[in-house]
């Protein structure tokens, strides 16, 4: 997305192209919740899930505030723990709610969505960035925010090539423990005022105005929870605080990169710019699976804490549909992929992921 302060204007993608491959698969995927008589929102696994993870965030805070744990080290193991838990909330729980797959109902998908607020994010931000840039311009130039990054990366090929990023496949990896720490701090006050000013918060129905107001309240209970409530109770001196915490954030910030960036920014995926009459020449479908990619789809373990975006090809294609669903779609996705003539991107491990990526980011440095 472009840094201009102009309105976003809308890309269009074609009705045409590949018009026979969308319309088939989905009434195929239609046909495997009707035939099964399933709901295509959370199940029984999703909510034992839901308590998990919130409690893999919670139970070792309340172990150090109601003095339960008051050794140093286990202290700083506490925080580590919950740096795993922040992560497990953001791939299993606010990412499929603030897309509306979690219920049927609205208003639990609302409040799901919000739990985000509880580590740090602000959950209008991540709809605007995630849902609208991310999902639907997926790899494109100056739109999605996703590849359009701070100038020491370049995960593009359209963006500009700087010398240092001969050396990004070295260092990247240590800024995307950033990610949440970001969060928490100035990213989202930045994002706010970037998407009031390209018109993006009427997609919400809502105003700059209100949401300033609600996102320094939500920063403050969260400063106040996360920080000054453990620097009061605590028997650490509040450097340490302040370091653990940052501890946290970077553990939960580098897991959620590792699993996002393999997904999009490797060798097999599309980079697409739009034409000067603001279109783009494929059908969003097929344009999903030119630039998205799935990894180590037999790892079940992993496929669990990441909240199934080990399948990304299936989640862009239907975010709306809870990722507990994305296995048995896999199947439907990939052969009718097969019969189209489609690609269809999937590495057999996460390690291999990481590998093309890394390869990924060394070849855009030196192009």
């Amino acid at each position: 997305m472009s840094t201009k302060t102009e309105p976003l204007k809308p890309l269009r993608f074609s009705q045409t192209i590949g018009k026979d491959f969308s319309k088939t698969l989905n009434k195929r995927v239609r046909a495997y919740f009707k035939d099964n008589n399933i709901t295509k929102y959370a199940n029984s696994t999703m909510v034992i899930k839901t308590i998990f993870m919130i409690l893999l965030y919670l139970v070792p805070f309340s172990l150090m505030v109601f003095g339960l744990v008051t050794n140093f080290w286990l202290i700083f193991l506490m925080f580590a723990i919950m740096g795993l838990g922040m992560a497990g909330i953001g791939f299993s729980i606010m990412h499929d709610a603030n897309h509306g797959a979690y219920s049927k109902n609205e208003n639990v998908n609302k409040w799901v969505g919000r739990i985000i607020n509880l580590v740090g994010g602000y959950a209008l931000n991540w709809k605007i960035q995630h849902n609208v840039l991310h999902h639907t311009y997926t790899n494109v130039h100056e739109y999605d925010e996703d590849i359009n990054t701070i100038g020491l990366l370049r995960f593009s090929p359209d963006d500009e090539r700087k010398p240092i990023h001969k050396y990004q496949y070295l260092y990247a990896w240590f800024f995307y423990g950033l990610m949440t720490v970001m969060w928490m701090t100035t990213k989202d006050f930045q994002q706010l005022k970037r998407y009031k000013d390209k018109d993006l918060l009427k997609t919400f129905n809502t105003t700059y105005k209100k949401n300033i107001l609600v996102l320094i309240i939500s920063k403050l209970v969260y400063y106040a929870f996360v920080i000054a409530l453990p620097i009061i109770v605590l028997p650490v001196s509040w450097y340490w605080i302040v370091l653990f915490v940052f501890v946290m954030h970077y553990i939960a910030g580098f897991i959620l990169a590792i699993v996002f960036q393999p997904a999009h920014v490797i060798p097999e995926t599309e980079f697409v710019k739009s034409t000067d009459d603001l279109t783009i020449e494929n059908n969003f479908a097929i344009h999903q699976m030119e630039t998205t990619c799935n990894f180590a789809p037999d790892n079940k373990i992993l496929s669990w804490f990441v909240g199934g975006l080990n399948y990304q090809v299936e989640h862009h294609l239907f975010p709306t549909i809870c990722h507990v669903h994305y296995k048995k779609l896999s199947k439907i996705v990939k052969e009718t992929a097969e019969e189209f003539n489609v690609p269809y991107n999937s590495h057999k491990t996460f390690f291999q992921a990481i590998k093309y990526h890394t390869k990924m980011l060394k070849d855009l440095g030196r192009a």
